[in-house]
Parts: structure tokens; C-alpha cells; sequence
């Protein structure tokens, strides 16, 4: 048995419905769980549709998610060397464009800034209790990361209180010691 593994979850629904996603174990990186990803995705459509960027990605489970519901292509970003290689693991023999960065997530945002890439569905789903989603949100805005009509799916310790920095709280959900919020830009009023 490998001690450095987390446990073990699924793919939910779609494409790759059934596929495992290897976990790491440890205190700054805990899985979004199913019954958690199974209201996300209900929340915004089963369907999900062109660029995601799953921003302090983790196991890479909301990326991956969204590609087996039908997103184009996916940018999965973590700080962690062990983190990406799980990624890298997890995200074997998905057919549609991956890209796999290890960098701090402001590098990341101003890297996609200077390429011109703009995003349909960003997930922000960082180590709670660290402002992390704030200074996001932020920089998301500075760098005019989302489209017009995306959305941003954050997730944080339901006593947190997230800055939405001029986006608009779409919807607000509680799970036991959970919130995930979804965030549209000011144009789009959902």
C-alpha cells in the first residue's frame, strides 16, 4: 500500500464516467467529493461547454469532470510537484487539450494574461482559510481571465467569507462544513 495516496474517487457522469482519480494525502489537499461535484456541475447544467481552468487543481477531479461533460480543453495549475504528478497520472488517455502547469497561481493567471486565453469556467477550489479565492478573484478580474457569459465555481470552509470582487454571486450553497458559491461577471446577471 502507498502511504502518500489519498483515497480514491470517481468521475461522476459523462465521457469518462467510472475513470478513478488518485488522491494525495495531506492537510492542503482534500478532494472535492462527489455528493459536493454531483451539486456543482447540477447546479450550473449537466453540460459543460468550451475552456476550464482548474486553478489549485489538486487531483485535477473538477477539471476532469467538466472535460467528461463536454468541455473542449482544460488548464490544470498546482503549486505542488506531487500534486502535478497525480495530475498527470489522473489525466492519462483524456482525449480533448490538456495542459498541466506547476507554478503559483498568480504566475499562472498573468502567464494565461499574456497569452490572450480567457476562460468559460474557472474552478477555484484552494487550501481553506487563506484568502487564496480573494486575491484570485482579483487577479481573474485584472487580467479579464473569464468570458463575458463564464462562470467561477468557488469552494471554501463554509466560515469563510470570500470578497467577490466585483463579480456577482450567482449561487450559494452549504454542504455540512462546506460552501461553494457560483460567480458570474458583472455583465452577466445569470
Amino acid at each position: 500500500m502507498n502511504l502518500d495516496r489519498g483515497v480514491e474517487v470517481r468521475i461522476i457522469t459523462g465521457k469518462y464516467k467510472k475513470r478513478h482519480i488518485e488522491t494525495l494525502q495531506n492537510r492542503d489537499t482534500r478532494p472535492t467529493s462527489e455528493k459536493i461535484r454531483e451539486s456543482m456541475f447540477s447546479s450550473i447544467g449537466e453540460i459543460v461547454r468550451g475552456d476550464v481552468l482548474d486553478l489549485f487543481a489538486g487531483s485535477g477531479a473538477l477539471g476532469i469532470e467538466a472535460l467528461s461533460r463536454g468541455a473542449e480543453s482544460c488548464i490544470f495549475v498546482d503549486g505542488a510537484k506531487d500534486a502535478i504528478k497525480i495530475i498527470h497520472q489522473n489525466t492519462k488517455g483524456i482525449e480533448e487539450d490538456v495542459e498541466i502547469y506547476r507554478t503559483d497561481f498568480k504566475r499562472a493567471l498573468k502567464a494565461l494574461s499574456k497569452r490572450g486565453k480567457q476562460m468559460d469556467l474557472i474552478f477555484l477550489d484552494p487550501p481553506y482559510k487563506k484568502k487564496l479565492i480573494d486575491k484570485s478573484l482579483e487577479l481573474i478580474k485584472e487580467y479579464n481571465i473569464l468570458k463575458e457569459n463564464g462562470l467561477i465555481i468557488t469552494e471554501a470552509h463554509i466560515d469563510e467569507t470570500i470578497d467577490l470582487k466585483g463579480f456577482n454571486e450567482w449561487k450559494h450553497h452549504e454542504m455540512g462544513t462546506i460552501q461553494y458559491k457560483i460567480l458570474t461577471t458583472e455583465e452577466n446577471h445569470g
